[in-house]
């Protein structure tokens, strides 16, 4: 669902990104006010794990791909405001390194795939507080298929408000599609907090959202993610729910390209299109997302004291 430049107007992408600036100064405040010591380490690795895991696409019907948003994953793992960061330093990284998304709509893909899926994923989660574990995962799974359709809808009404599609077009075709592909971030997110359930209940226990952490946790955390990236070579090359959107209805023309490049497509240029390139593009953006996650805690976390 990353829109490259040229899909939005430059209205709506200042609009966009004065909304995103605004949430992300409360999320700082309110993460500068309860971010634990032990939390910033999770950060990081929550935020390096979503990265892998959205290299990842999975077919769903018609010759098209979806990827976990992970937004409904950091909410309830994070809690919102530090789940809004640990999105946020994912959509940017992809961006900035990889090219996977506009720069100048970028403060529009932070708002549909990190702030608004974290917001959504983590209120209706929140409604199951003080049940039982298995109502908690209906709940999450539930929580994490309306965030993709609301990250959609949000997709497309600035679609809309841009002028490239018709309303009445682009709203049934986007939430079509993500209703699909919304049921395999459900399932991913399902998963995910099982694991941790069996593995570390305390990190969701109430009142948490992730009390406590350790090295060794960290380091099988990073294992983990490390492993995920090693998946990336088989991940679906079919074109993703906006792109087939795009082409489908006819404005995929107006995507532009980026005015420079880094890792272009998660390829290494010296290495080309193979799958060792892929691994190594990934592990890179792993450890940059690890990093700079984690030193944006740690800044935070230093303001506590």
């Amino acid at each position: 669902m990353h829109i490259p430049d040229g899909f939005l107007s430059i209205i709506i992408s200042l609009i966009c990104w004065a909304i995103t600036v605004a949430i992300l100064a409360v999320a700082i405040s309110r993460t500068n006010k309860s971010l634990g010591e032990r939390q910033v380490p999770l950060m990081g690795v929550m935020a390096a794990f979503i990265f892998a895991a959205q290299m990842i696409n999975f077919p769903v019907a018609g010759g098209t791909s979806g990827h976990l948003l992970g937004g409904t994953l950091a909410a309830i793992t994070l809690g919102p405001w530090a789940g809004m960061l640990a999105m946020t330093a994912v959509i940017a990284v992809q961006g900035l390194l990889f090219q996977d998304g506009g720069l100048i709509v970028m403060g529009a893909n932070i708002l549909n795939m990190g702030l608004l899926t974290v917001a959504v994923g983590y209120g209706l989660y929140r409604s199951a507080a003080g049940k039982s574990q298995k109502t908690k995962l209906i709940m999450a799974g539930i929580a994490a298929w309306l965030s993709v359709m609301t990250g959609a809808l949000t997709t497309s009404l600035q679609l809309w408000l841009s002028g490239t599609a018709r309303i009445d077009i682009v709203v049934p075709a986007m939430l079509g599609i993500h209703a699909l592909i919304g049921l395999g971030e459900a399932v991913i997110t399902v998963a995910a907090l099982a694991f941790i359930f069996r593995t570390r209940p305390d990190l969701l226990g109430e009142g948490s959202a992730s009390a406590e952490g350790s090295r060794g946790w960290v380091v099988a955390g990073v294992l983990i993610t490390l492993f995920v990236v090693l998946l990336s070579p088989f991940a679906s090359a079919s074109p993703d729910g906006l792109e087939r959107v795009a082409e489908n209805i006819g404005f995929l023309g107006n995507g532009q390209s980026s005015p420079y490049q880094v890792i272009p497509d998660y390829t290494i240029p010296f290495l080309g299109s193979t799958p060792i390139s892929t691994i190594v593009a990934g592990a890179i953006g792993v450890m940059v997302v690890l990093a700079l996650a984690f030193l944006a805690g740690r800044s935070l976390q230093k303001k506590i004291s």
